[in-house]
């Protein structure tokens, strides 16, 4: 069961340019099974009385724009919000946040305890079970944030969770950047998580860009609040 009272919002982040497809089409709405990656994901949601469901655009934003709005269902209160350049997924999700009370780093987030799911645009055989787990595990462990992982044969590419002895998770560390022991590990990060508002704009404010893609990422998120108890 949800908490009652608290509000769940999503972030959708759907401004990446997709190069790695390399097709002209925004990598978000590309089509599986008659319906666009992003329009999939949104979906997944419908178990959960979302509050309000953002989605970041950047790369082709009125094309995506258009497309969201006129295919994603009305339940899912969908907004957009616009980054106009593309610095990584912390930034978008900031950019996402501001969209829904533009309040990062003020006082009315600090108050603010409502859990919001953040969630990569192209992820489109996400199950509606696995978000509601997810935001229910989140809540009812009174998590700071709440990630979904998995294990994986062969984890080439995608971020590594680095744990703690104890099991608790320390750091996310994407492939780029991590050293061969960290590459070692093959439990991996989904981009998928959920986090309490009041603590999640303040540690987007901490992360910085020095990494090998000089971009900000969301994933540092994480060492963040570990480091914070």
């Amino acid at each position: 069961m949800y908490k009652r009272g608290v509000r769940i919002y999503a972030v959708v982040l759907a401004a990446g340019e997709g190069t790695r497809m390399q097709s002209t089409r925004p990598k978000p709405l590309h089509m599986l099974c008659g319906r666009e990656m992003v329009i999939h994901v949104i979906h997944a949601l419908h178990e959960i009385e979302i509050t309000q469901t953002v989605v970041v655009v950047g790369h082709a934003a009125e094309q995506v724009t258009q497309v969201v709005a006129m295919h994603a269902p009305k339940w899912s209160n969908i907004s957009f919000a616009e980054q106009q350049v593309q610095r990584g997924t912390g930034d978008a999700t900031i950019v996402g946040l501001n969209a829904i009370d533009k309040s990062v780093g003020t006082q009315t987030e600090v108050d603010d305890t409502s859990t919001i799911i953040v969630m990569p645009g192209d992820t489109p055989l996400l199950r509606t079970s696995t978000i509601s787990n997810l935001v229910q595990e989140h809540q009812q462990s009174n998590n700071a944030a709440t990630l979904l992982t998995a294990f994986v044969d062969e984890p080439t590419g995608y971020g590594r969770i680095v744990r703690a002895k104890a099991d608790r998770v320390l750091q996310i560390v994407e492939e780029r950047d991590a050293t061969p022991e960290i590459r070692a590990i093959n439990e991996i990060n989904t981009g998928i998580f959920a986090f309490r508002r009041d603590l999640l704009g303040p540690a987007l404010l901490k992360i910085s860009n020095k990494n090998s893609q000089s971009e900000y990422y969301l994933t540092d998120v994480v060492e963040v609040l570990a480091s914070m108890g």
